[in-house]
């Protein structure tokens, strides 16, 4: 009498994602030449993003979050989700990413020229003192 194995491959399940290392903020679906925010609606941060070049974008276009029913915006509506249980809305905004490397070069600016006068500063009160100081970045 022979026996024979079967063997069964495992069934295919689908990703699961702990409840701790869910993600309500990411955003799928994005263009590559535009850099995405979620941005709370609250006081005037919408418009001052407006402001600096940022655009609503709409919801059929981009989903938000894990894959969960409240996840989906309304028909017809700009990207958005709820962020807390006091019903503050969130709202993805987006800007070309040419301009957004441009804000970045010049926040890089403002650091730099900060670094630079940290610098100086030590260098001017270092007269009796023995000492050096350094300020590194780490690599993105």
């Amino acid at each position: 009498m022979t026996r024979e194995t079967v063997s069964k491959a495992a069934p295919q399940r689908t990703k699961r994602t702990p409840i701790n290392g869910r993600n309500v903020l990411t955003v799928e679906g994005k263009d590559p030449n535009y850099v995405y925010r979620v941005v709370n609606d609250v006081g005037d941060r919408i418009t001052t993003f407006q402001d600096a070049g940022y655009e609503l974008v709409e919801g059929k276009s981009v989903r938000i979050g894990d894959r969960r029913v409240n996840a989906a915006s309304p028909e017809g509506s700009k990207a958005q989700v709820s962020v807390d249980k006091n019903g503050t809305k969130a709202f993805v905004m987006r800007i070309p990413k040419e301009w957004y490397d441009e804000d970045q070069a010049a926040k890089q600016i403002h650091v730099d020229a900060l670094e630079q006068s940290i610098k100086q500063d030590a260098l001017s009160k270092n007269d009796l003192r023995t000492g050096r100081i350094e300020i590194t970045r780490g690599q993105n």
